[in-house]
């Protein structure tokens, strides 16, 4: 079994973007994937509910391959109906990007609310040399909201974008788990991510459509256990998305 954790509909190359993805499924026996639609940094309400909306159409479409995650603006006034709603429509988690900061106080009504649903927020969080965003996260704030939030289960997209910056930031934060997706990255920062935080926190992510191949390879070729792995690809993804415990599996 494959879970993959983060994937994206882009809303300007829909319809080219879920051809990708049903194809990757296909052809890497991926057989889930999480989705949240993307558009703009700053969205208004009005864009939220249409990317959403792309979402929903595609977990629809495809009822047992596709789930959902909910694109969330922070800054919006209806940012609990948006999760209402979406989760009311089958999605199992929360999307933030790069509007505020994700330990921004207007963060923590939607922090709240997915305690409440007992659903994760998937958050990116990208440590960048050169170009970093006005508003876009690193670890250091995932590691405040964390800290504020410790029955929140987050996941840190991209192993915050840079493993050696970004796990050292929450490797004891038990509630944080690092997305190893999109992340230009080899195998020895997912060896590296396992030994700050544990092979029970580690998921798989790809980033598609832009992601896919390498980083599957990044997880088969690694110098790590077959029950790593498996954790890895899809044991850890099912407890952070119903805190189960997937043991037995």
């Amino acid at each position: 079994m494959i879970i993959d954790i983060h994937a994206h509909l882009w809303a300007g190359s829909y319809n080219e973007d879920k051809i990708r993805i049903i194809k990757a499924c296909e052809t890497f026996e991926i057989n889930r994937v999480y989705i949240s639609s993307l558009l703009s940094y700053y969205p208004d309400e009005n864009e939220i509910r249409m990317l959403n909306d792309l979402t929903l159409g595609f977990m629809r479409e495809r009822p047992g391959m596709i789930g959902g995650f909910a694109h969330v603006d922070p800054r919006h006034g209806n940012k609990l109906d948006v999760i209402d709603r979406a989760i009311g429509g089958g999605m199992e988690g929360v999307k933030l990007w790069v509007s505020v900061h994700c330990d921004d106080v207007r963060v923590d009504a939607v922090a709240k609310r997915c305690i409440q649903y007992n659903v994760p927020i998937l958050m990116h969080a990208f440590h960048k040399a050169f170009g970093q965003l006005e508003n876009e996260s690193t670890a250091v704030n995932i590691r405040r909201i964390a800290l504020r939030y410790p029955e929140l289960r987050i996941i840190m997209a991209h192993l915050g974008g840079n493993a050696y910056h970004g796990m050292r930031c929450i490797y004891d934060l038990p509630n944080v788990y690092p997305d190893i997706s999109g992340t230009p990255s080899g195998r020895s920062d997912l060896e590296y991510a396992l030994d700050q935080a544990g092979e029970d926190r580690i998921l798989f992510g790809t980033d598609m459509p832009m992601g896919g191949r390498q980083c599957l390879g990044r997880v088969r070729d690694a110098a790590i256990t077959e029950e790593q792995k498996r954790k890895i690809l899809y044991k850890n993804a099912l407890r952070v998305l119903g805190g189960k415990n997937a043991d037995g599996l």
